[in-house]
């Protein structure tokens, strides 16, 4: 093998414990030079666990990691950066109020032998490093003024400041538009060409059938095996991760509608919205969307009182009604599952059983005394339904893994029996599996009568589970399609073209 692809870092039968939990089980892994290897299993399968035990962020209790050919001991995140090796997290680890310079030599800042800082030096290697990725902003540039996509790239850049021959991207894309992803793919391309080998972290499976050259898969802390990309599919992938084969992935609810339960006219909000107008019955999974930035989201938190409206009505079962608080919307029958779930959808120091049942409170007291055994016989009734692998109601649930979150979020909505429910990208960053799950359970909701809103990013979520989709580009609807005519083609003309695309009679 060519210098180019032999393996420039390997862990051997690495185990690292938790209380309660062997989260790497005898884990051997390589990352070859010029390489982009994908890492995938589902949500707890230990992905992340084990690039923290390279990045030195954890130590394991067995096992050794071998970096270009000697045995290492990584002791912290800088002496990981030091060595070459470099993650960059979903959640970046940045100092907003640093500037770009500061941020990408943070800990390592370089100074003369009085310690003085070398300010020229400083700048003038920082951009060096920009200016190889491309980067349209200065080294002095504050960093919280920038968006998520430019921090990212700042991320990117301790790896060409420190010459770095490993880089770890977890679930990069998370919250890039379309052209960001672009730009972050031709930079990790431009990172293998010149040898660095890659490591690639996603849920998305066509990014990672994309962009890389081989598949690892774990599962329960344990490695079921290494791919070539070119050699396998999605199918024998998928079997790996969840140790089954996933018949149907999708999951469309019969079309059985009741009466509508919402009507919404004329809703407009300056500079987010204007004119948006659509209904949703009882039974009915409407999907909604849109690109980032489209509205969607800003329109149901409208509905759910959490924005108001400068012009537009409303329709609850039949009747027409103000735009509720978020109190009234859930005393209507409303819920609202967020886009965010650490940021909106939980209290991530508490336990299942307090986030459960958080919004409900007056239901579980009596003259303000909880009634815990009522409040536990809830989580166990949602978390058995929903499958949630936890180790107890008081479990953090800052310590579960997305999907589990994901599913408390839901748990917390349900319980209160809602006839109408917004899902705000129900399963983001979340495994193939759990996807699954919360497929299905967006479908069986729909069967017992209620009224779903789902919003995706994803278009083959939304075409998978809606019956019907309103599509929404720069605040507007440009759109709605079911039928024969609930087509990716349509939608991409749809939010594409704007106006353009909205059918003869809506123009």
């Amino acid at each position: 093998m060519d210098e180019k692809h032999t393996a420039v870092l390997k862990v051997e039968n690495i185990t690292k414990r938790f209380p309660g939990v062997t989260a790497l089980d005898n884990v051997s892994f390589d990352i070859r030079a010029g390489e982009v290897h994908a890492l995938v299993g589902e949500n707890g399968a230990g992905k992340s666990t084990l690039m923290k035990v390279l990045a030195g962020l954890h130590k394991a209790e067995e096992g050794r990691i071998v970096h270009r050919g000697t045995e290492v001991h990584v002791t912290s995140p800088l002496d990981a950066r030091l060595k070459g090796i470099l993650l960059i997290h979903q959640e970046l680890s940045l100092s907003p109020e640093l500037s770009v310079a500061e941020n990408i030599y943070l800990g390592a800042w370089p100074t003369n032998a009085f310690g003085v800082l070398r300010k020229r030096y400083l700048h003038d290697e920082t951009k060096r490093a920009l200016d190889a990725l491309g980067c349209d902003f200065a080294p002095d540039t504050r960093v919280g003024t920038l968006s998520i996509a430019r921090q990212q790239m700042v991320e990117i850049a301790r790896a060409q400041a420190f010459n770095a021959n490993v880089v770890i991207f977890d679930e990069p894309t998370a919250s890039l538009t379309d052209g960001e992803k672009e730009q972050l793919f031709a930079t990790i391309r431009e990172l293998r060409q010149a040898g660095a080998g890659i490591v690639y972290i996603s849920h998305k499976m066509d990014e990672i059938f994309e962009l890389t050259d081989r598949i690892t898969v774990l599962r329960d802390g344990v490695v079921q095996g290494t791919r070539n990309t070119v050699d396998t599919e999605l199918t024998e992938i998928t079997r790996m991760m969840i140790g089954r084969d996933l018949d149907a992935y999708f999951h469309r609810a019969k079309s059985n509608f009741g009466g509508e339960v919402l009507r919404i006219e004329g809703l407009s909000k300056s500079g987010l919205y204007k004119d948006v107008s659509f209904t949703v019955r009882a039974g009915e999974v409407l999907g909604l969307y849109g690109l980032i930035g489209a509205g969607r989201s800003e329109v149901v938190e409208t509905i759910f009182g959490i924005r108001k409206a400068d012009s537009g009505s409303m329709h609850w079962l039949g009747q027409k009604t103000e735009f509720p608080t978020p109190r009234q919307a859930i005393d209507l029958g409303m819920s609202l599952v967020p886009e965010s779930r650490k940021e909106q959808g939980l209290v991530l120091n508490m336990g299942g059983r307090a986030n459960t049942t958080l919004p409900h409170l007056s239901s579980y007291s009596t003259a303000g005394v909880m009634n815990h055994g009522q409040e536990l016989a809830t989580y166990e009734k949602y978390r058995e339904a929903l499958d949630i692998k936890t180790t107890g109601p008081d479990q953090e649930v800052s310590t579960l893994s997305g999907g589990n979150q994901q599913k408390f979020v839901l748990a917390k909505w349900l319980c209160a029996s809602p006839k109408f429910i917004i899902l705000d990208e129900p399963t983001r960053g979340i495994d193939i599996g759990s996807k699954s799950a919360i497929h299905q359970l967006i479908a069986g909701l729909a069967e017992q009568g209620l009224a779903v809103i789902v919003i995706s990013s994803e278009m083959p979520e939304v075409l998978g589970v809606s019956h019907r989709v309103v599509a929404m580009a720069e605040g507007q609807v440009v759109g709605e399609f079911t039928g024969d005519d609930l087509t990716e083609e349509n939608l991409i003309t749809a939010v594409s073209h704007h106006r353009a695309a909205l059918p003869a009679a809506a123009q």
